[in-house]
C-alpha cells in the first residue's frame, strides 16, 4: 500500500453553523475538497475521468468532535478502501495536525463510480487506473460502529 494521502483543507467562515462549530453538511465538502486535490496523486489521468463522467454513490462519515472555525486548515488523510468494477472507494480522516495528539474530528467513507451520462449506466474502470489504485488500497475505515 502506498501512504495515505493528506490534503491540508482551508474552512470557511459560511462553514459554522449556530453554534459555532463547522456544520455536519460542510464536511461533505471538506471530503469533495480533498478529493479532488488528491485523486491527481491517485489516478495519472484522473482529469480524463471527471471529463468522462464519476459520481458519488455514497458516504458514510462518523463525527468524533466539534470542529469549530479558525483560520487555519485541518488535514484530510484519504487512502482508497476497495476498488471494484465500475469504481472505488475511499477512506478519509479529518484531524488537526496542530493539536497535541492529533486530534480526530471524523472518519468518513466515499464510493465513487465512473458513469456514462449519455448512456445513463456505470462505466468499467480502465486497466490503468485500476491498477494505480489498487496500489494505494489500504485498511478498511475504523468505524466505532459498522455499517448495517
Amino acid at each position: 500500500m502506498a501512504e495515505p494521502y493528506a490534503a491540508l483543507v482551508p474552512l470557511r467562515w459560511s462553514d459554522m453553523d449556530a453554534y459555532g462549530h463547522v456544520n455536519n453538511v460542510q464536511y461533505l465538502r471538506l471530503l469533495e475538497d480533498a478529493r479532488v486535490i488528491g485523486l491527481r496523486e491517485f489516478v495519472p489521468d484522473w482529469s480524463a475521468m471527471l471529463d468522462e463522467g464519476i459520481v458519488v454513490t455514497r458516504h458514510a462519515i462518523e463525527y468524533h468532535q466539534p470542529l469549530t472555525y479558525r483560520h487555519a486548515p485541518v488535514q484530510v488523510t484519504m487512502w482508497v478502501t476497495r476498488v471494484h468494477g465500475a469504481g472505488f472507494d475511499l477512506g478519509y480522516v479529518v484531524r488537526d495536525p496542530a493539536e497535541v495528539g492529533d486530534r480526530v474530528y471524523a472518519l468518513a467513507e466515499t464510493g465513487l463510480a465512473l458513469y456514462d451520462f449519455a448512456a445513463e449506466t456505470p462505466r468499467r474502470l480502465p486497466p490503468d487506473a485500476r491498477r494505480a489504485l489498487a496500489e494505494s488500497v489500504g485498511d478498511p475505515v475504523a468505524f466505532r460502529r459498522p455499517a448495517r
